[in-house]
């Protein structure tokens, strides 16, 4: 019998109407949490959400934020199951951006010493995920260091090949590319792509102190090609790039209100390269992490939310945090890119470790029912109620 299922719901059950009932020390009328309500009552995302709002969910307690989160994570996805993705850096370097993070700029190679490579081969890409698969991952991306896909019409075709060849394996397929147009679009769409990365970083106020070479609206109008070919959207951003708590709330409020939320909204902790402009930062705290994590919970119930870079530098205990939070897919395997990645085995031990098993391949959300148990009943893993 289950941890949950072995304590029986009584009459004082969770409540987010205007009273919170609770069986431990504190009992009687408490004040709402500020924004959840909302939320929390939702059947279905929703996308007309005020900046207003989502500060105000961002800024409740931590604790009480990360219980309504969970809460409201319960509702839309199994809170066990936790997707594992791995990422193939398909050409490094030799990119003519400036984001200031990333060492696959050619601006900034002397510095860091990366060397540029040409496209991998379609035959190591199968191999590489081949690997994956067998090590229990579900979900395939490639990235490539390129600023756009004008005249690589020969990298476009390896890369649609690339593409059919994981499909074939029952895996799930991301890329990223950076900017791409309908036209490509529509190739990879027709190829079987599953998902398409294009990150916002952060909030739309703070993105040019970031980058200069390419402006918001051009990611966005990426965003809209993909969305178009029907290709689900994998968009999010970089945590401690020297950003506020306000930008945490402009990135969620952008991605929210899409005209459809992302499939995904992967949550990157900067990793510090040296030789970047952003080499020597600082890590982001962790509360602001796990509070931009909750609020997307909140805001985006059916979106999967990735654990991407810099998780390598979480322990075991803040990466369950996150999970209960509504975290639920992780990158997996050797490397990310050009950083360090949590292995295979290492992820393998921890999902033991805390009751975790791996999401199966286009597993999605749906909303499950209210978490919300009445007297005699009992609260299974996933939200329902059932005879005591």
């Amino acid at each position: 019998m289950s941890l949950i299922r072995a304590f029986k719901v009584q009459s004082r059950v969770i409540s987010y109407t205007g009273l919170r009932r609770l069986s431990t020390v504190v009992d009687g009328p408490i004040k709402p949490l500020l924004g959840l309500q909302d939320a929390i009552k939702a059947t279905d995302a929703r996308n007309e959400w005020s900046k207003l709002e989502i500060e105000t969910i961002y800024n409740n307690p931590l604790m009480e934020l990360v219980f309504a989160a969970g809460t409201i994570h319960r509702r839309f996805h199994n809170p066990s199951a936790i997707q594992m993705c791995t990422l193939l850096n398909i050409k490094t370097g030799g990119c003519s951006e400036d984001c200031s993070y990333c060492a696959q700029s050619s601006r900034y190679a002397k510095d860091t010493g990366l060397k540029a490579t040409k496209l991998v081969t379609v035959e190591s890409v199968l191999e590489a995920a081949k690997r994956a698969k067998e090590n229990g991952s579900t979900r395939f991306c490639m990235g490539a260091a390129w600023r756009d896909m004008r005249g690589r019409k020969s990298g476009l075709k390896n890369i649609t090949e690339m593409v059919s060849g994981v499909r074939a394996m029952d895996m799930e397929v991301c890329v990223t590319l950076g900017m791409i147009d309908d036209h490509q679009a529509k190739e990879l769409k027709d190829a079987g792509l599953t998902a398409y990365n294009h990150n916002l970083d952060t909030s739309r106020e703070f993105y040019p102190e970031v980058i200069t070479t390419r402006s918001y609206d051009e990611r966005l109008a990426t965003i809209k090609h993909v969305s178009d070919a029907g290709i689900n959207v994998c968009t999010g951003g970089i945590l401690g790039l020297g950003e506020k708590p306000k930008d945490h709330v402009g990135l969620i409020y952008t991605v929210a209100n899409l005209p459809k939320h992302p499939e995904s909204f992967p949550v990157n902790a900067l990793v510090p390269i040296k030789g970047t402009p952003l080499g020597d930062r600082k890590p982001i705290p962790f509360d602001a992490m796990l509070r931009t994590i909750a609020t997307a919970r909140c805001v985006m119930p059916k979106t999967i939310i990735r654990l991407a870079a810099g998780r390598i530098t979480l322990t075991e205990e803040q990466q369950a945090l996150c999970f209960l939070a509504g975290a639920n897919a992780v990158f997996t395997g050797d490397k990310m890119l050009t950083t360090d990645c949590n292995g295979w085995d290492e992820d393998k031990d921890m999902f033991q470790r805390w009751g975790l098993v791996p999401m199966k391949s286009f597993e999605r959300a749906m909303f499950r029912g209210l978490p919300v148990a009445k007297e005699n009943n009992i609260i299974d893993v996933n939200g329902h109620t059932t005879d005591a």
